[in-house]
């Protein structure tokens, strides 16, 4: 069942987001086989917005609430706010999935 998760950093996390990056990125690497995509939020400029989305294959809504807290940056706290969001898929790397 894929989830969408978006995550909204709190203001002036910028260094604290580079401070757990490594272990961000490896936790993510742990949990390849759940991810569909996954990357940070920018602004048109390439800037970083703080935040990020991610599109996960996970059983329940608990299960996806689960991944997110376990995240390095959910734990250093860097996020104000989280939504999770079930997703249809329709259309998922070039192929139909209706």
């Amino acid at each position: 069942m894929p989830y969408i998760i978006e995550t909204f950093d709190k203001p002036g996390q910028g260094e604290a987001r580079l401070t757990h990056r490594a272990a961000h990125l490896a936790y993510l690497e742990q949990h390849a086989h759940s991810l569909l995509a996954c990357g940070a939020k920018l602004h048109d400029d390439g800037a970083d917005l703080g935040g990020g989305l991610y599109l996960v294959d996970l059983e329940t809504r608990e299960a996806a609430r689960a991944f997110i807290e376990a995240d390095p940056f959910f734990q250093a706290g860097l996020f104000d706010k989280v939504s999770i969001t079930r997703w249809r898929k329709a259309w998922l790397a070039n192929l139909c999935c209706l």
